[in-house]
């Protein structure tokens, strides 16, 4: 094995890493090792995504694959990263919501597609259970196809409408990461498991009281989608009940009009520069959501993000 080497982490669990490296022969292998104790000084957390440059340990004489003979020195520049779900350099987000049990919080939903947005990650919706309410299903793909998403409509429990996603996740996914994302309970790693029998992702039944899921994936693990050393990577990720923007800096009241991709073609036409899109007469936004022309759910999920952000600090 070569004295440095390059890879990317696949999971991280307790300061341990599992490293998928690919070797100057075109061979694959995966190796466990810790980080360099600068990290943690640096308060500089690893995360599955990154790609990492990995070094003998010269404190160690193992030869094992323990996390003892080799540790990560480098992490290289991030494209990008995200606090919900613990990721680095995503090229897509698969935002997953139900149809029914649980109902989506669109507000929630969408405010994931915002923080994608901001990060250059392209969203991709897609709508389980679809086999528990059919009409609500169509008036969510309705919504996001209207915005300029791609959206997939499934049930992954009978089968139905897999096909489509099993083709863009063969076609857009080559040399690219990707990961699900969305409320615990939501059918995820259902939906996974039916794509990709071999990762036996555990699930659990939705509790009846509370209409939500257990948390079955406790970190963000990537797969490889093949043995190519060029394959793409999909991560199962723990769910999340809430966004809170207000604890994390995602970005700025001025960014979040850019982040919602079906306000371009209106940005700039507004009768006041520095218009906000939330009440002003003549807001060219504000007459497209009465027009029909931009989904009234996402100019609400819109106001209250922008409160949100407005009442932040800048030092928060």
């Amino acid at each position: 094995m070569e004295k440095t080497l390059k890879g990317k982490i696949i999971k991280g669990v307790g300061g341990l890493y599992t490293v998928r490296l690919c070797l100057e022969d075109g061979s694959i292998e995966n190796i466990s090792c810790r980080a360099r104790g600068v990290f943690r000084h640096q308060h500089v957390e690893l995360l599955a995504g990154d790609n990492v440059t990995v070094i003998p340990d010269e404190h160690s004489s193992s030869a094992s694959k323990d996390g003892g003979a080799y540790v990560i020195d480098e992490i290289e520049t991030r494209k990008n990263s995200l606090i919900r779900p613990p990721m680095a350099n995503l090229d897509i987000l698969f935002v997953t919501m139900a149809a029914a049990a649980p109902a989506p919080i669109l507000t929630t939903v969408d405010k994931l597609i915002a923080i994608a947005e901001h990060n250059n990650i392209e969203p991709i919706i897609v709508i389980t259970k679809r086999e528990l309410d059919e009409d609500h299903a169509d008036e969510l793909e309705s919504i996001y196809k209207t915005c300029g998403f791609k959206v997939f409509s499934l049930s992954a429990v009978k089968n139905e409408n897999i096909s489509p996603i099993e083709e863009f996740i063969n076609e857009a996914l080559k040399g690219k990461t990707a990961a699900f994302a969305g409320a615990s309970g939501i059918g995820k790693s259902t939906l996974m498991n039916r794509l990709f029998p071999e990762l036996e992702l555990s699930t659990f039944e939705i509790s009846k009281k509370i209409q939500r899921g257990r948390h079955t994936t406790r970190q963000v693990e990537l797969f490889p989608l093949s043995s190519d050393a060029d394959c793409g990577y999909l991560a199962d990720t723990p769910g999340f009940s809430m966004l809170d923007f207000e604890r994390f800096d995602f970005f700025d009241k001025e960014d979040l009009p850019s982040a919602m991709r079906e306000f371009n073609s209106y940005i700039g036409e507004c009768r006041y520069t520095k218009c906000s899109h939330t009440k002003e007469d003549g807001c060219a936004i504000l007459e497209a959501v009465r027009e029909g022309k931009i989904p009234r759910s996402r100019h609400e999920s819109y106001l209250d993000i922008y409160e949100t952000l407005k009442k932040k600090k800048k030092w928060d």
